[in-house]
C-alpha cells in the first residue's frame, strides 16, 4: 500500500458514487417528467410520483440499467466466467440460506434500537412494492446494480490499494459507504451490517455472485412478505408471532440454527472457491 494508491482509490470511489446517486437522481427527475405529461401538472407533484409505484418501479429499473451499463462498458467493475466455471453451487446456496437467516434478527435488532424508516422513504417503497414491475426493480435489478457498484466497483478499488493484509478494512469502508447512501438511519444501518457480510463474500469469492444471491433472497423475501401478509406491513417482528414471545425467540433462535451453519459452510468452502477460480484463466 502507498499513499498514490490510495488517493487514486478515494478519488475513484467519489467518481463511483457520484455517478451512482447521479444517475438514480435523474432518472427519478425524468420519471417526474413522464408523469408530468402523462397526467398533467398536479401528476407532477413530488407526492404524487411517490405514489405512483409502477412509475417509481420502471425508473428504478432503468436506473440500475444504466447504472449497470456504465461501470460495466468502463470496465469500472470487471465481469467474467470465470467464477461460474467453478461450478461454485454450494457457496451459492449456502449464500441465500445465510440470507433467509439473517433476515429475523436483522428486524429485531432493528426494532431493539427503535429505528424506523422516514415516512416518505416507507410510503415510496410500500407503492413499489404494491406493483408487479417492483420486483423487477427492488428484487433483480437493484441487487445486481448495488452489487456491481459497491463490492465488484468500490470494494475492488478498496482491496486493490489496502492490499490482502487490509482486506478487512476496506470491507467496512466499502459496508459503510454502502450505507451512507440509503440517506437514512434504519435503512443505513442495516445495509452497513448486510455490507459486511456481501463485502465478505465478494472478497472471498472474487465474484459479486455469492452477494447477489443473498440480496436477492434478502429483497425477495420483503417483497414476498409485504405481499403475501399486508397486515404485518405496519406490525412490529411480534405481530408475526402473534404477540407471542415464546414463539418469536423460537423463531429467532430457529434463524440462529440457519445463519451460523451457513457462515461455518462458507468459511469452510470459499477459499476452496477462491483457489479454484484463480486458476482458470479468461477465454
Amino acid at each position: 500500500m502507498n499513499n498514490k494508491n490510495v488517493l487514486s482509490a478515494t478519488l475513484y470511489i467519489i467518481l463511483f458514487v457520484s455517478l451512482f446517486i447521479l444517475i438514480q437522481s435523474l432518472s427519478f427527475k425524468g420519471g417526474k417528467e413522464l408523469v408530468s405529461l402523462l397526467g398533467g401538472t398536479e401528476a407532477a407533484d413530488g407526492d404524487y410520483l411517490t405514489k405512483n409505484g409502477e412509475t417509481l418501479a420502471i425508473t428504478a429499473v432503468i436506473s440500475s440499467l444504466a447504472t449497470l451499463i456504465l461501470f460495466i462498458a468502463t470496465k469500472w467493475a470487471p465481469v467474467s466466467g470465470n467464477y461460474l466455471k467453478t461450478r461454485p453451487w454450494a457457496v451459492l446456496m449456502w449464500s441465500a440460506l445465510i440470507a433467509l437467516g439473517s433476515i429475523l434478527p436483522l428486524q429485531f435488532l432493528a426494532e431493539k434500537i427503535n429505528l424506523t424508516m422516514p415516512a416518505g422513504t416507507e410510503e415510496m417503497f410500500e407503492s413499489i412494492m404494491k406493483v408487479s414491475w417492483g420486483y423487477v426493480a427492488l428484487g433483480m435489478m437493484v441487487p445486481i446494480a448495488e452489487e456491481i457498484v459497491f463490492r465488484g466497483a468500490i470494494l475492488r478499488v478498496l482491496q486493490n490499494a489496502l492490499g490482502e493484509r487490509k482486506r478487512w478494512i476496506a470491507i467496512v469502508i466499502s459496508a459503510l459507504i454502502f450505507g451512507i447512501v440509503h440517506f437514512n438511519l434504519a435503512q443505513g444501518l442495516h445495509a452497513f451490517l448486510i455490507g459486511l457480510l456481501l463485502g465478505w463474500l465478494y472478497s472471498k469469492t472474487g465474484s459479486i455472485l455469492p452477494g447477489f444471491v443473498f440480496h436477492w433472497v434478502n429483497n425477495t423475501v420483503a417483497y414476498l412478505m409485504f405481499n403475501l401478509m399486508p397486515q404485518m406491513n405496519d406490525g412490529k417482528l411480534i405481530d408475526f408471532f402473534h404477540g407471542n414471545d415464546r414463539m418469536m425467540y423460537g423463531g429467532l433462535f430457529f434463524s440462529l440454527c440457519i445463519f451460523v451453519p451457513s457462515l461455518l459452510q462458507l468459511i469452510g468452502r470459499m477459499p476452496k472457491e477462491r483457489n479454484k477460480q484463480l486458476s482458470n484463466k479468461d477465454i
